[in-house]
């Protein structure tokens, strides 16, 4: 756009012209030049990203580790850094993506993201017998939807950076994870295990609803394996575990009986689950999936408009809520509650209540409703990533320096 301006302004300057003439159509050429200055800052600015600015400084090291500094351990996820990939391409910061995919290799993955899933946990460990503080992984279980957010932010990083080792990295990821992470649930079919051990208790398996957001599945779906099964079975997992339209952190389903609750979190909606009403809320609009999801889980934003604020837990078989969710749940909710004067109350609300620099969960919810909100991204219907800075208006800009 900016470049058309340019050469509209400089073709009506003319080399040479009488005195006053030329001194008019300088002027006006050189006010011309000085609004498109103008013009390319405001873009710009547009085009920047100061909250994820924001979280690099205080959530990530110069090598790429993101850091939860609320924990004793400053502890490290594979959770924190699948959402730092997918928040520096949602950015086009390059650098960042590869500081962070390479301390994840190098750290979670024993240096290969193709031949083992990363562990989930890394942070200090207890100082050793001659007293020397030490690094690394504190739990070698995995994490799936960790796993997926890396995977697909690989894929996505390789189609719109044009970079194919990273798609090739990305599949290599997929197919790992449909080999150690997906299983058939007797009587259901394919679902997807919150990591690698620990979930599958037959006759009993554990599921985690908000571990499989509906756009990365309808991505996965084009691929070979389980996973165009698993996007229908996803559905079919979010309506049946909210029949009074509340989502659980965690359901069990049970051989010959089907989803129960949970024993030892028993019907609670929470901060997992919060993710799930902001998974359905960027769905693309086109997807039929998205308004039927929307509509079982009107309560959520009936009870959110009753109070100012969402919940920060709900009873999912009562309906009862308890607690106050913080800025960070008013932002995951922005998507879900689109074009309502619900979504304008939590809007201002997450404007209101700015988040400190411990606060690493809110901060990551804020990245992905906001950001939304700000229109920085969209996943169309194929689930697949459509950043702001791959539009003219970013990329005139990046080309007209």
């Amino acid at each position: 756009m900016f470049g058309w301006i340019k050469a509209r302004i400089l073709s009506a300057s003319p080399l040479v012209g009488s005195g006053a003439e030329s001194g008019g159509w300088q002027i006006g050429a050189i006010g011309g030049l000085l609004l498109l200055s103008s013009l390319a800052t405001h873009a710009v600015a547009a085009c920047d990203w100061p909250e994820w600015q924001q979280f690099k400084q205080n959530y990530i090291s110069e090598q790429g580790r993101v850091i939860d500094p609320s924990s004793p351990k400053k502890i490290t996820t594979s959770e924190g850094q699948s959402y730092g990939l997918f928040f520096a391409l949602v950015a086009n910061d390059r650098a960042a993506f590869d500081n962070i995919l390479q301390w994840t290799q190098n750290n979670l993955a024993q240096g290969d993201l193709s031949a083992r899933l990363p562990a989930w946990l890394w942070g200090r460990k207890d100082k050793n017998q001659e007293g020397k503080e030490e690094w690394g992984v504190l739990d070698t279980n995995s994490a799936s939807d960790s796993d997926l957010w890396i995977a697909y932010s690989l894929m996505e990083a390789g189609r719109l950076w044009k970079v194919r080792s990273y798609q090739s990295l990305g599949v290599l990821l997929l197919q790992r994870i449909a080999r150690e992470e997906v299983v058939h649930l007797p009587g259901f079919g394919v679902m997807l295990l919150p990591g690698r051990v620990g979930f599958a208790h037959p006759p009993v398996w554990t599921i985690n609803p908000s571990y499989l957001p509906p756009q990365l599945m309808a991505r996965m779906a084009h691929f070979h394996g389980p996973w165009a099964a698993l996007h229908k079975n996803n559905q079919r997992l979010l309506l049946a575990s909210s029949p009074k339209g509340f989502v659980p952190d965690w359901i069990d389903w049970r051989k010959g009986k089907g989803w129960e609750a949970t024993p030892d979190k028993p019907n609670v909606s929470g901060y997992d689950a919060i993710r799930v009403y902001l998974w359905a809320g960027m769905m693309a609009d086109e997807d039929p999936n998205k308004a039927v999801l929307i509509k079982q889980w009107q309560p959520m934003a009936t009870i959110t408009a009753e109070l100012g604020y969402p919940p920060e837990r709900v009873n999912v078989a009562t309906g009862k809520a308890t607690g106050y969710g913080n800025s960070g749940f008013s932002a995951a909710l922005l998507p879900f509650l689109a074009g309502s004067q619900a979504q304008a109350v939590q809007r201002q609300r997450v404007k209101d209540n700015p988040l400190g620099d411990d606060a690493y969960y809110s901060y990551v919810l804020t990245l992905f409703g906001q950001g939304w909100d700000q229109q920085r991204y969209r996943f169309n219907l194929k689930g697949e990533l459509l950043p702001h800075w791959d539009s003219s208006t970013c990329v005139s800009i990046a080309t007209s320096h």
